[in-house]
């Protein structure tokens, strides 16, 4: 009787693990998307925008910006520097053409990318509209990146850990839904 050996040589077994080890960090960093696309209604952008007390020349970032409505509205409306982030590439590009054509390249711009991968550090305000698994795992992000006495506004899902500086309840957003704004400052 002949036993056959079906063992992997330890060469073979190295790029094995290697392969293995490669395969699991791209997919770990894969980006991820953190919401579905539900456009906050405009009455609720503007009462979010003044909630965060958003003032001319400070730095905004909307994280998860959609149609680009809020960074549209703090460029154009309060004259901020503001930034959205945004992983759907159709809906970053509805955002940019509607920066061109309202003429605020200068002031509002869209990143396509993942949120939990970009830089915060800059920012005097951050708007989100996310769930609240979500937000659980932006939160680390902003907590290591964000300044002493940025502004941070949550629409309608808390931050799970942070104790909001004031809660705002909107009774119709003019379409007969209610909603919830949590302002937090770090």
């Amino acid at each position: 009787m002949v036993y056959q050996r079906n063992y992997l040589s330890h060469s073979n077994w190295l790029r094995v693990t290697a392969w293995a080890l490669l395969l699991t960090t791209a997919w770990a960093q894969e980006p991820q998307k953190l919401a579905p696309y539900y456009p906050t209604p405009d009455t609720v952008v503007a009462k979010m925008l003044e909630l965060g007390d958003l003032k001319a020349g400070e730095k905004m970032f909307d994280l998860g910006s959609g149609d680009g409505r809020i960074v549209i509205a703090a460029a154009q409306r309060f004259h901020a520097d503001a930034v959205g982030v945004e992983f759907d590439k159709d809906l970053c590009r509805e955002s940019l053409d509607r920066i061109r054509t309202l003429g605020l390249e200068k002031s509002a711009q869209i990143i396509e990318g993942d949120v939990l991968r970009q830089d915060y550090s800059s920012a005097d305000l951050i708007t989100v509209y996310l769930s609240v698994k979500s937000n659980d795992k932006v939160r680390p992000l902003l907590e290591r990146q964000l300044k002493k006495g940025t502004r941070i506004v949550a629409h309608d899902f808390e931050f799970k850990g942070w104790a909001p500086a004031k809660v705002e309840n909107i009774e119709d957003d003019g379409a007969g839904r209610s909603h919830t704004l949590y302002l937090y400052r770090r």
